[in-house]
C-alpha cells in the first residue's frame, strides 16, 4: 500500500498465492499506520482487493473512499507506481532468499530504504519521507540506526521489571 503523492510505502505483506489471498489484513494495517482511510484506493482487478475494500473501507457515510479497480496502463486510472515497486522487489528477490517467509525482515528493510534513503527521480531527488515532511537528518543511515537502537533499548527496558536482568 503506497501513498500516491509522496510515494511513501505504508504497508506490505507476502501473499502465498494471488488467487486465495486475503487482503483485509493489509488494508487494516495500512489504515492503522496512516491513522485514516484513503480518499481513493487504486488496485488491479484482483477479487481479494474488492473484498478487502468492502470489509475495511466501505461505508454508507459520506465522503466515501473511492475504489478504482478498472485500471489502464495510461491516464490517471493506473497502478504503475505500485507495479514499479513490485518490479524492484522482484529484482531484489531473484538474488536473495527468504522473501516468501511471512515475517521476513527483507520487506521491512526495503520499506525503510524506499521511504527514507532512496531518492526518487519522480520526486525531484527527494525521498518519500522528505516529501511527506519527515526530516531525519543529513546522514540518514546513522539517524535510522540510532533511532532503531533507541527504540530497541526502550522495548528491552519496558519488558524487564527486575533491574538485575
Amino acid at each position: 500500500m503506497m501513498d500516491d503523492e509522496t510515494r511513501f510505502l505504508i504497508a506490505q505483506e507476502v501473499a502465498d498465492t494471488k488467487n486465495n489471498h486475503d487482503a483485509k489484513h493489509l488494508f487494516r494495517m495500512a489504515r492503522e499506520i496512516a491513522e485514516k482511510k484513503p480518499t481513493k484506493l487504486v488496485t488491479d482487478g484482483l477479487p481479494a482487493y474488492r473484498e478487502a475494500f468492502l470489509k475495511e473501507y466501505w461505508t454508507r457515510e459520506m465522503p466515501r473512499v473511492v475504489h478504482e479497480s478498472h485500471i489502464t496502463l495510461k491516464g490517471d486510472r493506473n497502478n504503475n507506481m505500485m507495479e514499479r515497486l513490485n518490479g524492484e522487489i522482484r529484482d531484489r528477490e531473484k538474488v536473495m532468499r527468504g522473501l516468501k517467509i511471512n515475517d521476513t525482515p527483507i520487506l521491512t528493510g526495503y520499506q525503510i530504504f524506499h521511504n527514507y534513503i532512496r531518492p526518487h527521480m519522480s520526486l525531484e531527488g527527494k525521498t518519500p519521507s522528505e516529501v511527506a515532511g519527515i526530516k531525519i537528518g543529513d546522514n540518514k543511515w546513522i539517524t535510522l540506526i540510532q533511532n532503531a537502537s533507541k527504540k530497541k533499548q526502550k522495548r528491552f527496558n519496558s519488558k524487564s521489571t527486575d533491574p538485575k536482568t
